[in-house]
């Protein structure tokens, strides 16, 4: 345990009507679990005036006070909502985000969060984090934003941004570490049963191609074709040539369809069939050669650039997990 004297810092927490409920109850979880070993921490639910929020599970949550009568914070924590971006799209939201951030030592976003701190110009110049599937509208909608789509959260000087949920807990524990240093703040990701810095990126949890389902017969076909064989040559002119259309006609159905080029598709393609075999249990290069690479270490590039680990060390995870779930013992 750290010694010395501390001082208690005050976290205040903006809540609001249709806020994703563990956007806020996670981040709130590691300050009180702090408290338990050493008291540190003053958590402070806000509203923008006061008056008691609705979550989106439709619990509702009192209020400690306005973001008028808050005084000042250590830190604000600004999570995010489902109905994001609209949602800070409120005059009296951002006011209170805008107050209560002249008045922080530091602020922080959860998830979409980052749109609030975003359209008050708090992220502009910086580098900044979001859940995945926001992460190219924030970098449209705020050009002067630097997003990192795979970080599970960004520090950029006293602004912290996360992705989404349970990145809310590894920024409050980046926080902790910040405060009251690496021993304490592993102290606490240990009595929350977590890790005190995952690895890997969020793109490793965002949704891959293996559930995407083709709308139009040209993708449903491109999708079979490449599927059925991905060891053979996939060019745009082979894709476009098979389906019986344009070059131009197959990129367009893939961007609607995927949100991808077409290389982009195959690519991904090979890496979720390669992924498939791994937790099937084949060995690395088997799976390389299955998928169409040309060489384990082709298959270590996407691998490691995907999911921050190498296909060696994903199967050594699966593996482990697989044993845990299936084992009567951790029923």
């Amino acid at each position: 345990m750290s010694h010395g004297a501390r001082r208690t810092r005050r976290i205040g927490v903006l809540v609001f009507d249709q806020v994703k409920t563990l956007d806020f109850v996670g981040p709130a979880e590691v300050f009180l679990e702090a408290n338990q070993r050493i008291d540190s921490y003053e958590i402070v639910l806000i509203s923008p005036d006061g008056a008691d929020i609705v979550t989106s599970l439709g619990m509702r949550v009192g209020v400690a006070c306005s973001a008028e009568d808050a005084g000042e914070l250590d830190t604000l924590i600004v999570p995010g909502s489902e109905i994001a971006p609209e949602v800070f799209s409120d005059p009296r939201l951002l006011d209170a985000v805008e107050l209560l951030a002249s008045r922080s030592g530091r602020v922080a976003s959860i998830c979409s969060g980052a749109f609030a701190l975003a359209a008050l110009g708090l992220l502009d110049g910086r580098r900044a984090a979001t859940h995945w599937k926001f992460t190219e509208l924030l970098a449209a909608r705020y050009p002067a934003v630097e997003v990192e789509t795979d970080s599970i959260f960004v520090k950029d000087g006293p602004v912290y941004t996360s992705a989404g949920v349970a990145a809310g807990i590894d920024l409050a524990l980046a926080l902790v570490e910040d405060d009251l240093g690496p021993d304490d703040a592993r102290a606490v990701a240990q009595l929350l049963l977590v890790y005190l810095r995952r690895s890997g990126g969020q793109s490793q949890f965002s949704v891959s191609l293996r559930g995407s389902a083709a709308r139009t017969p040209v993708a449903q076909s491109i999708a079979e074709y490449v599927a059925a064989d991905p060891t053979r040559p996939c060019t745009v002119g082979d894709l476009a040539a098979h389906a019986n259309v344009s070059p131009r006609h197959v990129t367009r159905v893939m961007r609607e369809e995927f949100g991808t080029t077409p290389i982009g598709f195959v690519n991904s393609l090979r890496l979720d069939l390669a992924t498939r075999s791994l937790e099937s249990g084949a060995a690395v290069a088997r799976a390389a050669d299955d998928a169409g690479y040309r060489s384990v270490e082709a298959l270590r590039r996407a691998f490691t650039g995907r999911f921050g680990v190498t296909p060696s060390e994903y199967q050594r995870r699966f593996r482990s997990a697989h044993r845990r779930t299936h084992d009567p013992r951790t029923a």
